[in-house]
């Protein structure tokens, strides 16, 4: 055992990217469940988002357009969900549950020729001066993109929700449906909009594990990281910057246990390949007397009259 090999400063800078895909999808999780609608069927988003980046990536040289994909991917899968919940007023669990399965088969479908393969390479932001700051540098301004993309997001998302009317508007849907078409707000509209861009964000979410993280397609890949995202916007109240604390747990966590793996630590790899989700549930049980700060609709179907 050698806990020396392990470099704190590469630690911290592999848990942003560690962290990136799951912030991506939760806070994208975090708006729908704020309209009040329960999707958990971020995981077949989620790998959806994972063969259609990696496609479009493969086929086209470029990983931009290989993101693009993804969002839109996700946002097309995520339609079915809000055909099912908001016209055919089907109930959310059994269609979220449904969609993961859906999305799991169809990704396997659609990547039966792309295993093996390498995508290209996503390029890594070079920022003059800040870059080259001792210590801060390496772990804040050596990333790719879409690290600050999911950084931006959570600020977009937590102003958006708190300061503009459409945030209000979201919110007002979230908390008491019938009241907001009461006072002429289009809770089916709202509800779809917020379904498309929680697709769009696991998607890209997904994109990340296969031309980032683990730069391959392999069945599978995303490994639970859609119900990971599902379990911290409950562990963040529904509030984005908790979410951003949460994703970092986890990614820390998961960063952690493959370095003390690496450093041949005298604990079986089972135990430290399932410390993350074990470390997730047991934040997730503390924090579950927190429940008062659920949308008081989310999960109810809305039926509308008049």
């Amino acid at each position: 055992m050698d806990l020396s090999s392990i470099n704190p400063i590469l630690l911290l800078a592999s848990l942003m990217v560690a962290a990136t895909p799951i912030l991506i999808a939760a806070l994208g999780e975090l708006v729908v469940e704020r309209a009040g609608v329960l999707n958990l069927g971020v995981e077949g988003m989620m790998i959806t988002g994972a063969i259609c980046g990696f496609a479009v990536a493969v086929e086209t040289g470029s990983p931009m357009l290989g993101f693009l994909a993804a969002a839109a991917g996700g946002a097309l899968l995520s339609c079915l969900f809000a055909l099912l919940t908001q016209f055919a007023l089907a109930n959310q669990v059994a269609s979220g549950l449904a969609l993961t399965l859906f999305g799991l088969g169809l990704s396997s479908l659609m990547g039966q020729g792309y295993v093996g393969i390498k995508p290209p390479p996503t390029a890594k932001l070079d920022i003059p001066l800040l870059g080259d700051i001792p210590v801060l540098g390496p772990i804040l301004f050596a990333h790719d993109v879409m690290v600050y993309v999911g950084l931006a997001l959570v600020v977009a998302v937590w102003a958006f929700l708190k300061y503009t009317r459409g945030g209000l508007v979201l919110r007002a849907v979230g908390e008491n449906h019938d009241a907001a078409h009461a006072l002429g707000y289009k809770v089916v509209r709202v509800r779809v909009m917020a379904i498309l861009f929680g697709g769009a964000c696991a998607g890209l979410g997904g994109a990340y594990i296969s031309l980032i993280r683990v730069p391959q397609w392999t069945e599978g890949m995303t490994a639970g990281a859609g119900w990971i995202a599902l379990a911290l916007v409950v562990f963040a109240s529904w509030k984005a910057g908790r979410v951003l604390l949460g994703a970092y747990l986890f990614g820390g966590v998961t960063v952690l246990q493959l370095n003390l793996q690496a450093a041949g630590v005298d604990i079986p790899v089972e135990y430290l390949s399932m410390s993350p989700y074990l470390i997730t549930i047991l934040v997730l049980v503390i924090m579950s007397a927190d429940r008062s700060r659920a949308p008081a609709s989310l999960g109810r179907i809305f039926h509308a009259s008049g």
